[in-house]
């Protein structure tokens, strides 16, 4: 599955109306954390279409990184259900990330 661009205007339905667990990435483009821990999450993406992923630019969408409490990024969001399921920041193993998920 693809990774989506979440924003304000869309995360109510993509990620809190989903029937499927999400994942949701803050992140930003000129954290180099974020940029390593990119391709994993673009790899649980194209391995789990079970899982919908999504990211969150944290400088384009301050409203939703504020409402969320992020102060450090990476941070990695799970939600089943519509929500919060599971809280990480920094770069993790792709595994580590899946088991925030179950």
């Amino acid at each position: 599955m693809e990774v989506m661009t979440l924003t304000a205007a869309n995360f109510a339905a993509e990620v809190e109306a989903s029937d499927k667990p999400v994942l949701v990435d803050f992140w930003a483009s000129w954290c180099g954390p974020c940029r390593r821990m990119s391709p994993i999450v673009d790899g649980i993406a194209a391995d789990h279409p079970e899982i919908k992923v999504g990211k969150v630019n944290v400088d384009e969408e301050g409203e939703l990184a504020q409402r969320f409490g992020i102060m450090s990024i990476p941070s990695l969001l799970a939600f089943r259900g519509g929500k919060l399921v599971g809280q990480t920041v920094g770069v993790q193993p792709a595994e580590a990330i899946l088991a925030l998920l179950k």
